[in-house]
Protein backbone atom coordinates (compact mmCIF):
# COMPACT_ATOMS: atom_id res chain seq x y z
CA UNK A 1 0.00 0.00 0.00
CA UNK A 2 1.40 3.39 -1.01
CA UNK A 3 0.43 6.15 1.40
CA UNK A 4 0.80 9.85 0.71
CA UNK A 5 1.24 11.92 3.87
CA UNK A 6 -0.22 15.36 3.17
CA UNK A 7 1.37 18.08 5.27
CA UNK A 8 2.46 21.72 5.27
CA UNK A 9 -0.04 23.79 3.33
CA UNK A 10 -0.27 27.55 3.62
CA UNK A 11 -2.13 28.16 6.86
CA UNK A 12 -0.80 29.79 10.04
CA UNK A 13 -0.28 26.25 11.33
CA UNK A 14 2.08 25.16 8.53
CA UNK A 15 5.08 24.49 10.78
CA UNK A 16 3.08 22.33 13.18
CA UNK A 17 1.61 20.43 10.24
CA UNK A 18 5.10 19.70 8.91
CA UNK A 19 6.09 18.35 12.33
CA UNK A 20 2.97 16.16 12.47
CA UNK A 21 3.49 14.93 8.92
CA UNK A 22 7.12 13.95 9.47
CA UNK A 23 6.18 11.99 12.60
CA UNK A 24 3.35 10.22 10.76
CA UNK A 25 5.55 9.38 7.76
CA UNK A 26 8.29 7.94 9.98
CA UNK A 27 5.74 5.85 11.87
CA UNK A 28 4.25 4.44 8.67
CA UNK A 29 7.73 3.53 7.37
CA UNK A 30 8.51 1.74 10.64
CA UNK A 31 5.38 -0.31 10.07
CA UNK A 32 6.42 -1.34 6.57
CA UNK A 33 4.32 0.97 4.41
CA UNK A 34 5.56 2.69 1.29
CA UNK A 35 5.34 6.41 2.03
CA UNK A 36 5.42 9.59 -0.04
CA UNK A 37 5.71 12.88 1.84
CA UNK A 38 3.70 15.59 0.10
CA UNK A 39 4.10 19.25 1.07
CA UNK A 40 0.78 20.65 -0.09
CA UNK A 41 0.93 23.73 -2.31
CA UNK A 42 -1.22 25.17 -5.10
CA UNK A 43 0.05 22.46 -7.50
CA UNK A 44 -1.41 19.70 -5.35
CA UNK A 45 -3.63 18.25 -8.11
CA UNK A 46 -0.73 17.48 -10.44
CA UNK A 47 1.39 16.31 -7.47
CA UNK A 48 -1.27 13.79 -6.43
CA UNK A 49 -1.73 12.51 -9.97
CA UNK A 50 2.01 11.93 -10.34
CA UNK A 51 2.35 10.31 -6.89
CA UNK A 52 -0.32 7.64 -7.63
CA UNK A 53 -1.01 6.96 -3.96
CA UNK A 54 -3.53 4.44 -2.63
CA UNK A 55 -4.49 6.42 0.48
CA UNK A 56 -3.90 9.99 1.65
CA UNK A 57 -3.00 10.41 5.31
CA UNK A 58 -4.08 14.01 5.92
CA UNK A 59 -1.80 15.68 8.48
CA UNK A 60 -2.72 19.23 7.48
CA UNK A 61 -3.76 21.65 10.24
CA UNK A 62 -5.89 24.65 9.35
CA UNK A 63 -6.67 25.54 5.72
CA UNK A 64 -6.78 23.59 3.38
CA UNK A 65 -6.70 20.47 5.56
CA UNK A 66 -9.33 21.05 8.20
CA UNK A 67 -11.86 23.10 6.24
CA UNK A 68 -13.00 20.39 3.82
CA UNK A 69 -11.04 21.75 0.85
CA UNK A 70 -8.50 18.94 0.53
CA UNK A 71 -11.18 16.37 1.36
CA UNK A 72 -13.36 17.59 -1.52
CA UNK A 73 -10.40 17.43 -3.88
CA UNK A 74 -9.51 13.90 -2.77
CA UNK A 75 -13.16 12.87 -3.27
CA UNK A 76 -13.05 14.20 -6.84
CA UNK A 77 -9.78 12.37 -7.53
CA UNK A 78 -11.14 9.17 -5.97
CA UNK A 79 -8.40 8.92 -3.36
CA UNK A 80 -9.41 7.53 0.07
CA UNK A 81 -8.22 9.68 2.99
CA UNK A 82 -7.95 9.60 6.76
CA UNK A 83 -10.22 11.48 9.13
CA UNK A 84 -13.42 13.41 8.60
CA UNK A 85 -15.16 14.21 5.34
CA UNK A 86 -16.02 17.51 3.69
CA UNK A 87 -19.06 18.47 5.78
CA UNK A 88 -17.65 17.68 9.23
CA UNK A 89 -14.38 19.38 8.34
CA UNK A 90 -16.03 22.58 7.10
CA UNK A 91 -18.24 22.74 10.21
CA UNK A 92 -15.53 22.02 12.77
CA UNK A 93 -13.10 24.65 11.52
CA UNK A 94 -15.72 27.36 11.99
CA UNK A 95 -16.17 27.94 15.72
CA UNK A 96 -19.45 29.82 15.30
CA UNK A 97 -21.14 27.10 13.22
CA UNK A 98 -19.73 24.51 15.62
CA UNK A 99 -21.29 26.33 18.57
CA UNK A 100 -24.68 26.44 16.84
CA UNK A 101 -24.58 22.71 16.08
CA UNK A 102 -23.54 21.86 19.64
CA UNK A 103 -26.19 24.10 21.22
CA UNK A 104 -28.81 22.41 19.02
CA UNK A 105 -27.46 19.06 20.26
CA UNK A 106 -27.81 20.05 23.92
CA UNK A 107 -24.07 20.44 24.55
CA UNK A 108 -22.93 23.29 26.81
CA UNK A 109 -20.68 25.97 25.26
CA UNK A 110 -19.53 29.37 26.58
CA UNK A 111 -21.69 32.40 25.78
CA UNK A 112 -20.42 34.32 22.78
CA UNK A 113 -20.94 37.47 20.73
CA UNK A 114 -20.54 37.45 16.95
CA UNK A 115 -21.32 40.38 14.68
CA UNK A 116 -20.63 44.08 14.28
CA UNK A 117 -18.87 45.57 17.28
CA UNK A 118 -21.32 47.00 19.81
CA UNK A 119 -19.96 47.35 23.35
CA UNK A 120 -23.38 47.66 25.01
CA UNK A 121 -24.64 44.49 23.33
CA UNK A 122 -21.42 42.68 24.19
CA UNK A 123 -21.76 43.58 27.87
CA UNK A 124 -25.42 42.56 27.85
CA UNK A 125 -24.63 39.21 26.19
CA UNK A 126 -21.45 38.26 28.04
CA UNK A 127 -21.54 40.22 31.28
CA UNK A 128 -18.54 42.19 32.57
CA UNK A 129 -14.92 41.50 31.49
CA UNK A 130 -12.66 39.62 31.24
CA UNK A 131 -13.54 38.43 27.73
CA UNK A 132 -11.78 36.24 25.21
CA UNK A 133 -11.29 37.26 21.59
CA UNK A 134 -10.80 34.41 19.11
CA UNK A 135 -10.48 34.02 15.33
CA UNK A 136 -13.50 32.20 13.89
CA UNK A 137 -11.46 29.72 11.86
CA UNK A 138 -8.00 29.22 13.30
CA UNK A 139 -6.41 26.60 15.52
CA UNK A 140 -3.37 26.19 17.78
CA UNK A 141 -4.65 29.08 19.97
CA UNK A 142 -3.42 31.51 17.32
CA UNK A 143 -4.90 34.99 17.68
CA UNK A 144 -6.51 34.28 21.05
CA UNK A 145 -6.49 37.30 23.38
CA UNK A 146 -7.81 37.82 26.91
CA UNK A 147 -9.18 41.33 27.46
CA UNK A 148 -9.57 42.61 31.01
CA UNK A 149 -10.74 46.17 30.31
CA UNK A 150 -13.72 47.19 28.21
CA UNK A 151 -11.87 50.17 26.72
CA UNK A 152 -9.24 47.82 25.22
CA UNK A 153 -11.74 45.49 23.58
CA UNK A 154 -12.44 47.27 20.30
CA UNK A 155 -8.83 47.82 19.22
CA UNK A 156 -7.80 44.22 19.99
CA UNK A 157 -10.94 42.82 18.39
CA UNK A 158 -10.36 44.77 15.18
CA UNK A 159 -6.69 43.73 15.08
CA UNK A 160 -7.58 40.03 15.37
CA UNK A 161 -10.31 40.46 12.76
CA UNK A 162 -7.86 42.06 10.31
CA UNK A 163 -5.21 39.39 10.80
CA UNK A 164 -7.51 36.35 10.75
CA UNK A 165 -10.38 37.64 8.54
CA UNK A 166 -13.08 37.08 11.15
CA UNK A 167 -13.35 37.04 14.94
CA UNK A 168 -15.79 36.71 17.83
CA UNK A 169 -15.87 37.43 21.55
CA UNK A 170 -16.48 34.78 24.21
CA UNK A 171 -17.13 34.91 27.92
CA UNK A 172 -14.10 34.11 30.06
CA UNK A 173 -14.66 30.96 32.08
CA UNK A 174 -12.49 30.26 35.11
CA UNK A 175 -11.40 26.66 35.49
CA UNK A 176 -9.00 23.99 34.27
CA UNK A 177 -8.46 23.46 30.54
CA UNK A 178 -8.96 19.85 29.50
CA UNK A 179 -8.87 18.01 26.21
CA UNK A 180 -10.22 14.62 25.17
CA UNK A 181 -8.96 12.83 22.10
CA UNK A 182 -11.19 10.54 20.09
CA UNK A 183 -9.50 7.55 18.45
CA UNK A 184 -11.36 4.94 16.39
CA UNK A 185 -14.50 6.84 17.45
CA UNK A 186 -13.88 6.16 21.17
CA UNK A 187 -12.78 8.64 23.87
CA UNK A 188 -9.24 8.54 25.24
CA UNK A 189 -8.21 9.52 28.81
CA UNK A 190 -8.84 13.15 29.76
CA UNK A 191 -5.75 15.37 29.73
CA UNK A 192 -5.48 18.55 31.82
CA UNK A 193 -3.45 21.45 30.47
CA UNK A 194 -1.79 23.65 33.07
CA UNK A 195 0.19 26.46 31.37
CA UNK A 196 2.79 27.96 33.69
CA UNK A 197 1.93 31.46 32.44
CA UNK A 198 -1.77 30.86 33.14
CA UNK A 199 -2.60 31.45 29.46
CA UNK A 200 -2.65 28.52 27.04
CA UNK A 201 -1.47 30.31 23.90
CA UNK A 202 0.54 29.12 20.87
CA UNK A 203 3.89 29.28 22.70
CA UNK A 204 2.58 27.43 25.74
CA UNK A 205 1.10 24.78 23.47
CA UNK A 206 4.17 23.99 21.38
CA UNK A 207 7.19 24.86 23.57
CA UNK A 208 8.42 22.08 25.83
CA UNK A 209 8.36 22.99 29.51
CA UNK A 210 5.85 25.85 29.31
CA UNK A 211 2.80 23.71 30.07
CA UNK A 212 2.27 20.82 32.49
CA UNK A 213 0.32 17.97 30.88
CA UNK A 214 -1.56 16.09 33.58
CA UNK A 215 -3.05 12.66 32.81
CA UNK A 216 -5.52 11.78 34.12
CA UNK A 217 -7.03 15.22 34.61
CA UNK A 218 -7.63 16.23 38.22
CA UNK A 219 -11.41 16.03 38.08
CA UNK A 220 -14.05 14.30 40.20
CA UNK A 221 -14.77 10.87 38.74
CA UNK A 222 -18.28 11.85 37.66
CA UNK A 223 -17.05 14.98 35.85
CA UNK A 224 -14.19 13.03 34.27
CA UNK A 225 -16.59 10.49 32.77
CA UNK A 226 -18.98 13.26 31.72
CA UNK A 227 -16.15 15.01 29.84
CA UNK A 228 -15.42 11.82 27.89
CA UNK A 229 -19.14 11.44 27.17
CA UNK A 230 -19.42 15.04 25.96
CA UNK A 231 -16.35 14.59 23.76
CA UNK A 232 -17.83 11.63 21.88
CA UNK A 233 -21.21 13.41 21.64
CA UNK A 234 -19.43 16.43 20.13
CA UNK A 235 -17.48 14.22 17.71
CA UNK A 236 -20.74 12.58 16.57
CA UNK A 237 -22.78 15.81 16.45
CA UNK A 238 -20.29 17.42 14.08
CA UNK A 239 -20.06 14.20 12.06
CA UNK A 240 -16.34 13.57 12.50
CA UNK A 241 -14.80 10.24 11.56
CA UNK A 242 -11.97 8.16 12.95
CA UNK A 243 -10.25 10.66 15.20
CA UNK A 244 -10.59 14.18 16.56
CA UNK A 245 -9.89 16.15 19.74
CA UNK A 246 -12.38 18.11 21.84
CA UNK A 247 -11.16 21.01 24.00
CA UNK A 248 -13.10 22.13 27.08
CA UNK A 249 -12.96 24.25 30.22
CA UNK A 250 -14.48 22.94 33.45
CA UNK A 251 -16.18 25.41 35.78
CA UNK A 252 -18.29 24.42 38.81
CA UNK A 253 -17.99 20.79 37.65
CA UNK A 254 -19.55 21.66 34.30
CA UNK A 255 -17.52 20.97 31.12
CA UNK A 256 -17.89 23.72 28.49
CA UNK A 257 -16.89 22.74 24.95
CA UNK A 258 -14.59 25.32 23.35
CA UNK A 259 -13.92 23.64 20.01
CA UNK A 260 -13.30 20.41 18.16
CA UNK A 261 -10.22 19.72 16.04
CA UNK A 262 -10.92 17.38 13.13
CA UNK A 263 -7.17 16.85 12.55
CA UNK A 264 -5.48 17.23 15.94
CA UNK A 265 -1.72 17.55 16.23
CA UNK A 266 0.32 14.37 15.87
CA UNK A 267 3.71 15.72 16.95
CA UNK A 268 5.91 14.34 19.73
CA UNK A 269 4.32 16.77 22.23
CA UNK A 270 0.73 16.73 20.96
CA UNK A 271 -2.22 15.97 23.22
CA UNK A 272 -3.88 13.02 21.47
CA UNK A 273 -0.73 10.84 21.28
CA UNK A 274 -0.02 11.61 24.96
CA UNK A 275 -3.52 10.52 25.96
CA UNK A 276 -3.20 7.39 23.87
CA UNK A 277 0.15 6.56 25.47
CA UNK A 278 -1.42 6.80 28.92
CA UNK A 279 -4.06 4.32 27.73
CA UNK A 280 -1.30 1.94 26.62
CA UNK A 281 -1.53 2.79 22.91
CA UNK A 282 1.82 3.53 21.27
CA UNK A 283 2.31 6.27 18.69
CA UNK A 284 2.64 3.67 15.92
CA UNK A 285 -0.61 2.07 17.06
CA UNK A 286 -2.36 5.46 16.96
CA UNK A 287 -1.29 5.95 13.33
CA UNK A 288 -2.26 2.39 12.45
CA UNK A 289 -5.70 2.76 14.04
CA UNK A 290 -6.35 5.99 12.09
CA UNK A 291 -5.34 4.21 8.88
CA UNK A 292 -7.43 1.17 9.80
CA UNK A 293 -10.54 3.37 10.23
CA UNK A 294 -9.98 4.68 6.69
CA UNK A 295 -9.63 1.21 5.18
CA UNK A 296 -12.81 0.05 6.92
CA UNK A 297 -14.72 3.15 5.78
CA UNK A 298 -13.75 2.70 2.13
Amino acid sequence: MKIGVLMGGWSWEREISLRSGKMVANSLRRQGFKVVEIDVDYNIVSTLKKAKIDIAFVALHGVPGEDGTIQGLLDILGIPYTGSGVLASSISINKIITKKVLIASGITVPKYFYGNFNLNRIKKTLGPPPWVIKPVSSGSSLGVNIVNKAKELKSIFEKVKREYKDAFIEEFIHGPHITVGILADKPLPVLELAPKSGFYNYEAKYTKGLTDFIIPARLPNKVYKEAQEIAIRTHNAIGCSGFSRVDMIVSDNTPYVLEINSIPGLTDISDLPAEAEYAGISYDDVIYKILECTVRQY
